[in-house]
């Protein structure tokens, strides 16, 4: 990458663009993969102190922070479409703008929660209910953990960026530095240090400014050259930080629509049982394994899409979008055939328990069917993304809640934990058919790039 920036080249056949997903899709696969390794540590390390409380409350604590920083991932998608867009429009102004306009809203929002933390963190912890001793662990954890809030919402935002000006190679270099650096200042610490949760909590911390380091270390690339006149734009006009908070304003709600549906879904386990609960929690691991690749195309999809938005490359958007849904539908086709072939496998390998083994078995056909019902979803997601469509995404994912959701859940409670996951898969579907919906009247009108940046 170099500190030009300069557009790349749509893709102008078929072919050309299946290549151009795929290149932009695969580092972003391969940083997917490397999440579930950073936890394995972190499981490892603690789970072998002398004392299970520790291990609990770095459990509690880190899914404390998942749901906090899962809540302001928009800072990442929003990016993306406005970063992609203006690249597509070859608008380095804009491009600069954004990123450092992108910066402060991280930094403001991280600063934000470091001061409300006092009342953030026993208010979540209250809520995920811990032990006593698990909890005074996790709170340790939290108190120190909190502190990373600037450097995670700031990577965030670098992330998009980078991802939106089409250069996916960047984000799994971030996060490889992140997690490697992770892994082994928990080692550090933990092992060779002699400290507990504190120490895991620090190591995150370290990590995550680490990793912001290095990432605004290539951002600065793009102000080389520029002058004074030009970095002041960040803080004005008005305009260009009332469009990024309107776009991010739909994909936050979108996003406490989209937790709010995983934390039912695991409230409502919770009330079947401890073995149910622990089946659905090894079965929600197929979910993950799926999403790494429907994700990692959607996620190039974002990128391609608003490059031809901004280039007002019609054609070029027609075959983006073909060719991003050839890989998703082969993704997921592959993703239920190892499911259907393999799950059992996996559950054997994820649990040693029989009872929770055996629930998860009865099961599994779910996980078989759920990367055909959800493949939409996600590639959709990443068009709407793209094209900055995002209160549609907003209004479709209420309406796959409150209308989708709910109701089956409501109406499939004699058939306990199937219809559990009949409502989740349900809400899945709802999401893709109604975001379908509107992506199809779009493109059979040829309104896409009329309605672009409606937010």
């Amino acid at each position: 990458m170099g500190a030009e920036y300069s557009s790349p080249t749509a893709p102008r056949t078929p072919g050309a663009a299946r290549r151009r997903v795929m290149a932009l899709a695969w580092p972003l696969i391969v940083s997917n993969l490397t999440v579930p390794l950073l936890g394995l540590v972190d499981t490892a390390v603690v789970g072998h102190l002398s004392d299970s409380r520790y291990l609990g409350g770095v459990t509690l604590g880190a899914t404390l922070f998942s749901f906090l920083y899962w809540g302001f991932g928009f800072l990442r998608m929003g990016t993306t479409g406005l970063a992609a867009q203006a690249c597509g429009r070859q608008d380095q102004d804009d491009l600069i703008r954004l990123l450092g306009q992108s910066l402060m809203l991280a930094a403001v929002i991280g600063l934000a929660l470091i001061a409300l933390h006092p009342l953030l963190i026993p208010a979540g912890l209250a809520l995920l209910d811990g032990s006593a001793a698990v909890t005074a662990e996790a709170d340790t954890y939290a108190r120190i953990r909190i502190l990373s809030a600037p450097a995670v919402l700031a990577n965030y935002a670098l992330i998009g960026w980078f991802l939106g000006r089409g250069y996916s190679r960047i984000t799994l270099v971030l996060m490889i530095v992140n997690n490697v650096a992770n892994i082994l200042l928990d080692l550090l610490f933990v092992v060779g240090l002699g400290m507990t949760t504190d120490g895991v909590a620090l190591a995150s911390v370290m990590a995550d400014y680490l990793a912001l380091i290095v990432g605004a270390g290539w951002a600065l690339h793009a102000w080389r050259g520029w002058g004074w006149r030009r970095v002041a734009g960040v803080f004005g006009p008005v305009a260009g930080y009332r469009r990024l908070l309107g776009v991010n304003a739909a994909l936050f709600i979108r996003t406490l629509c989209l937790l709010f549906a995983f934390a039912f879904f695991h409230s409502q386990g919770a009330q079947l049982g401890d073995v149910t609960l622990a089946a659905n929690a090894v079965l929600l691991q197929f979910v993950l394994l799926a999403s790494y690749g429907l994700d990692g195309f959607a996620h190039a999809t974002e990128s391609l899409v608003g490059q031809q938005i901004g280039a007002d490359d019609e054609a070029g958007f027609r075959r983006v979008v073909r060719a991003a849904l050839e890989w998703s539908l082969a993704t997921a086709m592959l993703a239920s055939l190892g499911f259907a072939l393999g799950g059992e496998a996996l559950i054997r390998l994820l649990t040693d328990l029989p009872d929770v083994r055996a629930m998860a078995e009865r099961f599994l056909p779910w996980m078989v069917a759920m990367p055909l019902l959800a493949v939409a979803s996600y590639l959709l997601d990443g068009i709407f993304i793209g094209a900055t469509r995002t209160r549609a995404m907003r209004d479709t994912m209420v309406v796959a809640v409150v209308a989708g959701y709910l109701p089956v859940w409501w109406l499939s409670q004699p058939l306990g934990n199937h219809g559990l996951w009949l409502a989740f898969v349900s809400f899945t579907l709802a999401r893709g058919v109604l975001l379908g919906a509107v992506f199809w009247r779009s493109w059979r009108h040829r309104t896409w790039f009329a309605a672009a940046l409606d937010a």
